[in-house]
């Protein structure tokens, strides 16, 4: 059978439900072993692979770009459909856009003026928005710092044991959750911390939708903040200035 018939089905079963197809489609732009680069300015239907990073360049179009174990970039001006991996990061540089991002173990970040149109979600990484980044739905993790900088969420923001920064004139649409954190987890993992998440809301910030919190935090609301929506589970502490005072029991900022 030619390999550009050869198609191999692997279905990853970890924090995350993921279904991968890596195929040798005999165009270069997906496989199983090794990175794929895309060519700046290039149009491509798939970047996927298995076992290496996917490279999307410069104002470079893919329908999806898809790996296991790897990172996703996705250059300036690059469109993807959905970047999706399971152990690596993803990053989507100045005004790239994809439809959804979704990792397990990695970290997301959006540079300025980079778009994901819909959800980004990772378990265990941070995630980080840049000056005029945009989240049109939700910004999900269970462990890792999560910081949005003038940027924009439609969705809201929803963690368990993560710091949370909202500074700058960022917007946040739909609220704020933290989860009671899961002891037990998958394969006898447990996603419990005895740390305490620290919520910030700097100066110039909005959040729009109600702040739930399912577990101890320490929120901190500055007196220049806007806030909209009912509080509870957490008592806020006002500050005046840049940033609010230290909390040593906070979750690291990782």
């Amino acid at each position: 059978m030619k390999a550009a018939r050869v198609c191999t089905h692997l279905f990853v079963m970890l924090a995350l439900p993921l279904s991968v197809a890596a195929c040798d489609m005999g165009d270069g732009n997906s496989k199983v072993l090794g990175s794929i680069d895309v060519a700046s300015g290039s149009s491509v239907r798939d970047a996927t692979t298995v076992n290496g990073a996917v490279r999307v360049g410069a104002n470079a179009k893919a329908g999806d770009a898809t790996t296991v174990n790897g990172s996703v970039t996705v250059a300036g001006g690059g469109v993807v459909g959905d970047a999706t991996t399971v152990n690596g990061s993803i990053r989507l540089e100045e005004n790239a856009v994809a439809r959804d991002a979704t990792t397990v173990n990695g970290s997301i970040a959006l540079a300025a003026g980079a778009q994901v149109k819909h959800d980004a979600t990772t378990v265990n990484g941070s995630m980080t928005l840049a000056p005029g980044a945009t989240v049109g739905g939700k910004l999900t993790n269970v462990n890792g710092h999560i910081a949005v900088t003038d940027a924009h969420v439609g969705g809201g923001i929803e963690t368990a044991n993560g710091n949370i920064d909202i500074t700058g004139k960022s917007v946040v649409d739909g609220g704020i959750t933290v989860k009671k954190p899961k002891h037990g987890g998958f394969f006898g993992i447990s996603f419990g911390s005895d740390c305490v998440p620290r919520i910030v809301i700097g100066p110039g910030a909005t959040v729009n939708g109600p702040l739930t919190f399912e577990r101890k935090v320490n929120l901190y609301i500055s007196d220049q903040a806007h806030v909209s929506g009912t509080v509870s589970g957490a008592t806020a502490v006002k500050f005046s200035g840049d940033t609010p005072p230290a909390s040593p029991d906070s979750c690291g900022r990782g």
